[in-house]
């Protein structure tokens, strides 16, 4: 047996080493590589997993840690799906590379909807796949079909408890069970990490404890939004943080994020007199909220907003998710539920330094956003999930009405049959929701 674990970034590396560590895997015995994928749309200028900083924390639990890069230079990781004829030939390939032999082959990946992973589960097409998730989009469904037959080969889910009492929705088409990666062994390697980079840490200054802390994405580079829009949301997130009182910032840029001009961000905080610290070393946030304690963690729709309080009870405010809801195109697309989930559990921070009450508290997480959840993924993924319809239809009679239709869109209503669909006047003058409507009905008989 050998266990092939991919890794992207450095926090789903924490995860996973989490899962090894708590025993999810087994003891120790089976071979294990650590097959190493850099998925920034530039690699070359994305510092790789085993290179980052911390990495030599979480690497003894690995015999032999290989590039997936390297392999198969110079295509991108996320670019590349092999032809189903050469399939057979590049198992053998890689069977005699790695020195696999006729074994079994287990393979542990994250974004299964997505290459490297449905790649290497083509491959290795009888291998037994753990998908492991370190982030929301856990608790949405599956971004698309897999091909091949590679639902049939994921045999579980492993992920962390971000958002407790709410059940995940990935690969629940395929009826996969969902584990929970235990918080001890998390925090326990978190720790460890936060340990060995202290002196990068304290290089950036030692009088940095309860600042507060920005975390940025790759909005732009995912065409969610231009560069100056992103630019203006990071320049809106200092302003409301400086209404508040802060007088020190910082800045967390997303890992795969390609180099940017934080200079709209830098002038904004200089002419508001706040002290902009920016953090490009490839070091998660997370890490950060553990040494750092900042008093407040704002972003857009970061996993890290969440794991600031669920692991470390430091507050955390959103800004931008409501207009990220809009955004986001098209509804499938498998972010909504992040958004979806950061915009009804956070307070709003506006300019002024104001924070909006949250549409959803803590302690109605299975009450309220559970059933917000279903219904959004079912209007997201009808098609492979009709199972959710039900939901979908009761929680859509009761709040169409509410500021809760904010997660929906009406011609996807319309799409789907749903409550909440544009009425057949509108549709008459409007050609879209015409073939929409078309769409959606039943054969005529005879």
């Amino acid at each position: 047996m050998t266990q092939i674990f991919v890794a992207s970034t450095l926090y789903g590396t924490v995860a996973m080493c989490a899962a090894i560590d708590a025993g999810l895997f087994g003891e120790p015995g089976p071979r294990r590589i650590l097959l190493v994928s850099n998925n920034a749309a530039i690699p070359e200028l994305a510092t790789p997993v085993d290179r980052a900083p911390g990495f030599e924390t979480l690497a003894p639990r690995f015999e032999e840690i290989l590039s997936w890069n390297a392999e198969i230079a110079p295509l991108h990781p996320g670019g590349w799906m092999p032809r189903t004829e050469d399939l057979p030939l590049l198992e053998r390939l890689y069977r005699d590379r790695w020195r696999l032999g006729d074994g079994p082959v287990e393979l542990v990946v994250d974004t299964i909807a997505a290459s490297p992973a449905k790649t290497l589960a083509a491959i290795f097409h009888d291998a037994a796949v753990t998908v492991y998730s370190e982030g929301l989009m856990s608790y949405g469904p599956t971004r698309s079909s897999l091909p091949n037959g590679i639902g049939t080969q994921v045999v579980r889910q492993l992920h962390l408890d971000l958002v407790p009492g709410l059940e995940p929705q990935l690969l629940g088409e395929y009826g996969v069970p969902a584990e929970v990666i235990p918080d001890g062994a998390f925090l326990a390697l978190l720790e460890k990490l936060q340990a060995s980079l202290a002196p990068l840490i304290a290089d950036y200054g030692t009088d940095l404890r309860g600042a507060a802390l920005v975390v940025g994405q790759y909005l732009a580079a995912l065409d969610i939004m231009t560069p100056q829009e992103e630019d203006a949301l990071h320049t809106s997130m200092v302003r409301g943080l400086a209404a508040r009182g802060h007088r020190t910032v910082l800045f967390k840029p997303h890992p795969t994020s390609t180099a940017r001009t934080t200079a709209a961000m830098a002038a904004e905080a200089d002419r508001l007199g706040v002290r902009l610290v920016v953090i490009d070393a490839p070091i998660p946030a997370e890490t950060w909220c553990a040494a750092v304690r900042p008093e407040l963690v704002v972003g857009c729709f970061s996993t890290a907003l969440v794991t600031a309080g669920r692991y470390f009870g430091t507050p955390a405010a959103t800004v931008g998710s409501r207009r990220l809801l809009e955004l986001v195109t098209p509804y499938e697309n498998s972010n909504r539920i992040p958004v979806t989930i950061i915009d009804a559990l956070l307070p709003h921070l506006a300019e002024d330094g104001r924070l909006s009450t949250p549409v959803i508290g803590p302690d109605e997480v299975p009450r309220k956003l559970s059933p917000l959840v279903a219904a959004v993924s079912y209007c997201m993924q009808g098609g492979t999930r009709p199972d959710l319809r039900e939901q979908a239809v009761a929680y859509l009679r009761e709040h169409i009405d509410t500021e809760m239709a904010r997660y929906f869109k009406r011609r996807r209503l319309t799409a789907l049959d749903l409550p909440g669909a544009l009425p057949l006047r509108r549709m008459r003058r409007n050609a879209l929701a015409r073939r929409i409507y078309r769409a959606v009905q039943p054969p005529k008989s005879g």
